[in-house]
């Protein structure tokens, strides 16, 4: 099945209590394209870099078999920058310093084929963005959406006018609670599903996350990691391994919604294991699913 990726293509400069890195390969369509390279046949990637994004930085995404059709390369740009710094836990950080650059600007026009994708995962985006892709794509049998706190706080009708033409939201819990007013993550729930969005995944970083859907709620547990690395771009990870494994059964049922929430965890736990993009780039289909068996064991109990 046709799957499109859209979201920032950033280039990142991390900070954690362990280690400095420089110059990373980052942005939201790039972990979620390189998470679903693994499920889908040349995962659809929108997004836009500058001049000095480099071959290196392509050849990434192009070893991982990704549609670049739908690249923007701007002449005289330079990409998204991020600069981020994590504290010890390595569940909370600061930004430090973020360059929009080309993002300031991005105002995606879709290739035709990319318009007949049947699997939309839009990544962390002014709404509005996210609303003239889905605009463009005749057809989906599933769109999935992200945000942030960001335009919680700052494009709240955009976002709603958003929701209302997803079928699936991926959030974290602190968004969650912003979004709907509630401290109550099930009743949160209950109000962000009444703006729209059918589906309902609540990540809620080490504790795991929450699928709710109509009059069913499934917890999957976190994998537990001796060695967290970095955290960035763990999120997209799930989102992309989520998505993109929907895509591939075909099946929107119950019993596969919840596999997709295991698949993408297990992305998610693969992605923080390494700096950037490095813990999702040389992974093999049988590693994805003893991990993903890992999380199905972490929650078994066998009767008497």
């Amino acid at each position: 099945m046709s799957f499109l990726a859209i979201g920032s293509i950033a280039i990142d400069h991390l900070e954690t209590p362990f280690e400095k890195r420089e110059n990373v390969l980052g942005g939201a369509a790039t972990f979620i394209s390189i998470a679903a390279s693994y499920f889908v046949d040349k995962p659809m990637l929108v997004g836009a870099v500058g001049e000095d994004f480099g071959e290196e930085n392509l050849n990434v995404l192009k070893e991982k078999n990704i549609d670049l059709s739908g690249l923007q390369i701007v002449k005289g740009g330079k990409t998204f920058r991020w600069h981020g710094r994590y504290h010890y836990d390595m569940n909370n950080r600061d930004t430090i310093e973020t360059q929009l650059n080309v993002l300031s600007e991005f105002n995606p026009v879709l290739p035709n084929k990319f318009k007949e994708a049947r699997y939309v995962c839009l990544g962390n985006l002014d709404p509005v963005i996210q609303r003239n892709v889905l605009r463009q794509v005749k057809s989906p049998k599933l769109t999935v959406c992200d945000t942030m706190n960001y335009w919680i706080e700052n494009k709240l009708d955009d976002l709603k006018e958003t929701l209302k033409l997803v079928d699936a939201l991926i959030i974290n819990d602190s968004e969650a609670r912003l979004l709907s007013q509630s401290p109550n993550l099930v009743k949160a729930a209950r109000l962000i599903r009444a703006m729209g969005p059918k589906i309902l995944v609540i990540k809620k970083g080490e504790h795991g996350a929450l699928l709710f859907t109509d009059g069913s709620v499934f917890a999957a547990p976190a994998y537990p990691l001796e060695t967290i690395v970095d955290p960035t771009g763990a999120g997209d990870a799930f989102a992309g391994g989520f998505t993109a494994y929907l895509a591939k059964v075909g099946d929107l049922s119950e019993r596969s919604l919840r596999k997709a929430v295991l698949y993408g965890s297990a992305m998610a736990s693969f992605c923080v294991e390494k700096f950037g993009t490095e813990g999702l780039l040389n992974l093999s289909l049988l590693e994805i699913d003893d991990r993903y068996r890992s999380f199905l064991e972490l929650s078994r109990i066998d009767e008497e």
